[in-house]
């Protein structure tokens, strides 16, 4: 899995590249209502995305950005390549001379799709989307979902140290600012608790798995058992404990270079949880609580999130 990743590394380069050299109110468009970054996603990727066939196979990772995607991708991959029986970690791509196409569904240009479609059984998706903007085809085929999400505090705190360490997005000069645009809708793949409010319509569904970031912190070997027994992969011991090593933020953290090249730095920054109480004043706190009583509190997912654990001083 390596090699694709590497692919991804040399799109978001050439994108960072792009990103220095434009204007802060550039960064991003609107596509459908919601915001992107400009550099690595574009309208015609989208409409490419709307007739791309999922398989019901596939192996599809959903999550909002800074909600623990690189660590579920990295447990994913290593999963899919122990049911392929391949050492996890061992490139897997069909052609050397032909790099994966990069796994997230909207980032990239229109013509990842074709080489996507040629991609073996089973794949690895992934995407930041809401659902009602994934391809119709991930539900009809009833391709399996992991559902990642994460306290919407920590969410916010990770996104503000993320747009300030890459390019590709629109950097802030204070913790405030960037807390008033987190709550007015104006971040990258859109508001996120309608984000999650979109998601638990689906959240009864049976080929979808819903796991918190919380708790595959709290206990890494059962969340990841509990994944592969979702997607149907059988894992000896000697296989649970290498894939819980292999996703640990040390593990993950000292790999960065190799897995992910000089964007490792902002991928992978502290990996914990509750670092919100570092810059959360009291009063923006309690907008956030309100907001989240009105939007997700008492739905199946607000009350998977333990938001009084998590998000309460």
């Amino acid at each position: 899995m390596e090699k694709s990743r590497n692919t991804s590394d040399d799109f978001i380069e050439k994108a960072i590249a792009a990103a220095n050299s434009m204007h802060r109110d550039e960064l991003l468009f609107s596509y459908k209502g919601i915001l992107y970054p400009t550099t690595i996603c574009s309208p015609e990727t989208f409409k490419a995305l709307e007739s791309f066939e999922a398989r019901s196979d596939d192996v599809i990772l959903a999550a909002y950005p800074k909600s623990g995607t690189n660590w579920l991708s990295q447990i994913l991959t290593d999963l899919i390549a122990i049911s392929q029986k391949k050492t996890p970690g061992s490139e897997r791509s069909m052609n050397p001379e032909e790099p994966e196409p990069i796994p997230n569904l909207e980032i990239g240009d229109a013509k990842k799709f074709e080489p996507l479609s040629k991609v073996p059984s089973p794949r690895f998706l992934a995407s930041h989307l809401r659902p009602e903007n994934l391809p119709k085809s991930i539900f009809k085929n009833n391709a399996k979902i992991l559902l990642v999400i994460r306290n919407p505090k920590d969410v916010a705190t990770s996104f503000y140290h993320f747009c300030n360490g890459l390019a590709l997005l629109p950097s802030y000069e204070t913790w405030d600012e960037f807390f008033t645009d987190f709550m007015t809708k104006k971040m990258a793949w859109g508001c996120y608790l309608e984000y999650l409010s979109e998601w638990n319509k689906y959240a009864d569904k049976e080929n979808i798995m819903t796991i918190t970031y919380e708790e595959v912190k709290e206990n890494p070997a059962l969340s990841v058992k509990n994944i592969a027994i979702f997607f149907g992969i059988p894992l000896t011991e000697e296989q649970l404990q290498l894939v819980v090593e292999r996703s640990s933020f040390q593990s993950m953290k000292k790999n960065s270079d190799k897995t992910h090249g000089s964007f490792g730095n902002v991928l992978f920054r502290k990996g914990g949880v509750s670092d919100w109480k570092n810059l959360f004043t009291e009063d923006q706190s309690e907008k956030m609580d309100k907001a989240f009583e009105e939007h997700i509190a008492g739905t199946k997912l607000g009350k998977k999130l333990k938001y009084d654990l998590y998000c309460k001083a």
